[in-house]
C-alpha cells in the first residue's frame, strides 16, 4: 500500500521523534472520544491506536473505531487504549498486536487501570508507571532470580492498591516491605529492562510500514 494515508494516535508508550524514525506517518496525540471521527474526514487509509486517555476525556468509542473499519479503513492497535480496543473489536476486523494486546485477549487483564498512566499534556512526558509495565518486569525479575515469588506477590499487591496517578516505583518500592538491599538490587534490574508498552508499540509501527509495501 505505497504512498497511502497513515494516522497514529501515540505519543506516550513512544515519542512522535523516535515513532517517525520507523514510520512516516501522521502522528496525533493519545485518541479520545470523537478523534476518530475527526480524523476520517481526512480519508485515511490506516489508522493506528496505540495511547489513548482514560480518565481526563471520554475514552476513544468501540463505534467510531467500527465506523472506520465499515468505511474500509485497516485499523491497528497495541502497546495501551490500542491494545484495549483490539481486543474487544478484533473479532470486528481490527487487528491487535504484542504483549498487552495479548494479555487482554486472554483475560490476564481485563482493567484500563492497567495501562492507564499519567501524563504532562504539552511535553507527553509521563508521571506515572502502568501496572502491566510493572508486572512485566516484576516477573522478568523473578525469572532472573533478583527476587523470589512471595516478593513479586507482595510488591504487586502494593502497585495495585495505589490509585494509578501515583504509580511510580519510587512511591511502590516507599510503600512495600522490604529491605533497602532487595529494593536496590531489584530497581536497578528495572533500570535494564524494555518498557513493554514501548516494545508494543514498535511492534504496531512496524507492522504497519509492512502494509505499506
Amino acid at each position: 500500500m505505497p504512498n497511502k494515508k497513515i494516522i497514529i494516535f501515540t505519543g506516550l508508550s513512544i515519542s512522535f521523534e523516535d515513532a517517525q524514525k520507523i514510520l512516516d506517518a501522521d502522528y496525533r496525540p493519545p485518541v479520545k472520544r470523537g478523534d476518530i471521527i475527526k480524523a476520517l474526514k481526512d480519508k485515511p487509509d490506516i489508522i493506528g491506536i496505540i495511547d489513548g486517555v482514560f480518565h481526563q476525556h471520554p475514552a476513544v468509542s468501540h463505534k467510531e473505531i467500527m465506523q472506520a473499519l465499515n468505511e474500509n479503513v485497516v485499523v491497528v492497535g497495541g502497546s495501551s487504549m490500542g491494545a484495549l480496543r483490539a481486543s474487544e473489536l478484533d473479532g470486528l476486523g481490527m487487528i491487535g498486536l504484542g504483549f498487552v494486546y495479548k494479555q487482554y485477549r486472554e483475560g490476564i487483564i481485563t482493567s484500563d487501570d492497567d495501562v492507564a498512566v499519567t501524563f504532562d499534556p504539552e511535553t507527553k512526558t509521563t508521571l506515572s508507571e502502568a501496572l502491566v509495565n510493572v508486572e512485566y518486569k516484576l516477573n522478568l525479575a523473578v525469572k532472573n532470580g533478583i527476587i523470589s515469588d512471595d516478593v513479586k506477590n507482595h510488591i504487586l499487591k502494593v502497585a495495585k492498591s495505589i490509585y494509578y496517578p501515583k504509580r511510580t516505583y519510587y512511591y511502590i518500592f516507599s510503600k512495600s516491605n522490604l529491605d533497602d538491599d532487595v529494593k536496590n538490587n531489584l530497581a536497578d534490574f528495572i533500570a535494564t529492562v524494555p518498557d513493554i508498552k514501548n516494545l508494543d508499540a514498535i511492534e504496531v509501527l512496524e507492522y504497519i510500514k509492512k502494509l505499506e509495501n
